[in-house]
C-alpha cells in the first residue's frame, strides 16, 4: 500500500509539462509601405496595389475606412493533471487609412506593437 502511494505521488510529480505556442494573424505591415502613403496624393487604387484588399472596410459619412492588421499572441502553460495554467499575450499592429470621396488618401494611422511581445509564463500576475 505504501508503495503504491509513492508509485502513485512520483507519477503526479512527472506527469506535467510545459507549453509555449506562438500564433499570428494578417500580413506583417511594413513601415517601408506606411511611409509611402501620402496625405492629399496617394490614392484608392495606389493603396490596393500597394497592400491589397483592406482586412475590413467602413463607411464613415460618405469616406472609406480601410483596415489593415496583424495580430501576434503568444502562449505559455504549465499542464498538470488536476489543473492547467495558461497566460496569453496578444498584441497587434493597425493601419487605417481614411479616403475621401473623390478616392484622394484623406488620413492615414498606424501602430507597430507587435515587436516587442514577449513569452510571459507566470499566469498570476506580472
Amino acid at each position: 500500500m505504501r508503495g503504491t502511494g509513492l508509485l502513485l505521488a512520483t507519477m503526479i510529480l512527472t506527469l506535467n509539462a510545459c507549453a509555449f505556442s506562438r500564433g499570428t494573424l494578417g500580413d506583417e505591415i511594413k513601415t517601408d509601405t506606411i511611409n509611402s502613403i501620402k496625405k492629399g496624393v496617394t490614392t484608392r487604387s495606389e493603396i490596393l496595389a500597394q497592400l491589397g484588399a483592406p482586412d475590413r472596410l467602413l463607411q464613415l459619412n460618405g469616406r472609406d475606412l480601410f483596415q489593415y492588421y496583424r495580430y501576434d499572441a503568444k502562449v505559455g502553460s504549465l499542464l498538470l493533471i488536476v489543473a492547467n495554467f495558461s497566460r496569453v499575450s496578444v498584441k497587434s499592429d493597425d493601419l487605417f487609412v481614411v479616403i475621401n470621396r473623390e478616392g484622394i488618401v484623406e488620413e492615414v494611422i498606424a501602430s507597430k506593437r507587435t515587436e516587442n511581445l514577449e513569452f510571459r509564463f507566470w499566469p498570476f500576475g506580472d
